[in-house]
């Protein structure tokens, strides 16, 4: 409830401060659908996480680390979609599952192994690409540059669908949001993350295989990284090791905006999902108004303490 009672004064803002009437146009609704789905993308792999009663800092070095691949794959070694995607989507749940064993089997803070967990992807986001940017201008090794053409996978995913009216990104988010909605609500495995949350000892003892289902909460966020990853390469038409850095505070923002509590047990991609449409909508508004990128900083920090302390109201603590 408070999730839609967030959104819903974010749009009355949007009425009230329109831009000069751009905020009633579809155009300005589609792109901020596309400029959030590769936070949407990281929110639903967040949810999981936090769901479970954990969290995960690295899923911004994640994306870059797939980003980075994923154009080597397809731009510098001409591989096709299939084959190139299989192979992002296995190094970004090997990654999770890596954050995750640290977690689950060496019982380390989820802090701590996904921080860690950061800092590495990064690293080797950054030994892969050499430090620079993996783009369409191939360096040849006399100092030279030749031009590929944009992989046809990433004009894809780059895309727009359904008369110019809604992005192929977009879409790819919607299907990660069923996808994982309908795990954890409609699937034994979603009822171990939730009982795992709320308590993980009780949820040990009474039959549930912690360790399994943690160190798959961890591997499908990082899929949901590589997701992302390779979305984000598309757009920008390159892999960059820098990209992607402070993203997961934003997914992480966007989960708790949508009323999931950081506790754990408690929780749904379908608060979520108000959660991404609440600072996607409170980014445009502020984007269409010319508001300066620190004042939107403020603001949106503002509206994450405002959606905590609604959370601790609710709960009556």
């Amino acid at each position: 409830m408070t999730a839609a009672v967030s959104l819903l004064i974010v749009a009355v803002l949007g009425v009230i401060f329109n831009g000069e009437g751009a905020f009633f146009r579809w155009e300005t609704h589609r792109d901020m659908l596309r400029q959030m789905s590769v936070f949407g993308i990281l929110a639903c792999g967040a949810t999981i996480v936090i769901v479970s009663g954990g969290i995960d800092l690295a899923v911004g070095s994640i994306l870059a680390l797939c980003a980075v691949l994923f154009s080597i794959l397809t731009i510098g070694m001409g591989w096709g979609a299939a084959p190139a995607i299989a192979v992002t989507a296995l190094a970004g749940m090997i990654c999770g599952a890596v954050s995750g064993g640290l977690i689950a089997r060496l019982t380390m803070q989820p802090f701590v192994a996904t921080l860690a967990m950061m800092v590495f992807a990064r690293g080797v986001a950054k030994l892969m690409s050499g430090g620079e940017k993996i783009s369409t201008a191939v360096q040849e090794p006399d100092g030279t540059f030749r031009y590929v053409d944009v992989p046809r996978v990433f004009e894809a995913l780059n895309a727009k669908t359904l008369g110019d009216n809604l992005a192929v990104v977009t879409i790819v988010m919607g299907f990660c949001l069923v996808v994982c909605w309908v795990l954890l609500a409609h699937t034994s495995t979603g009822r171990a993350l939730y009982a795992i949350g709320g308590n993980e000892e009780a949820a040990r003892l009474s039959g549930i295989r912690v360790t399994p289902a943690k160190m798959l909460t961890y591997a499908l966020s990082g899929l949901l990284c590589a997701v992302a990853g390779m979305c984000q390469a598309a757009q920008e038409q390159q892999g960059d090791p820098e990209t992607g850095a402070t993203y997961e505070l934003t997914a992480i923002a966007m989960v708790v905006i949508g009323g999931t509590s950081l506790r754990g047990g408690e929780g749904s991609i379908g608060r979520t999902a108000f959660g991404i449409l609440t600072i996607g909508y409170l980014e445009k508004i502020l984007s269409i108004n010319a508001v300066g990128e620190e004042t939107r900083l403020m603001l949106t920090g503002l509206v994450i303490v405002i959606a905590v302390l609604a959370q601790h109201a609710r709960a009556g603590t």
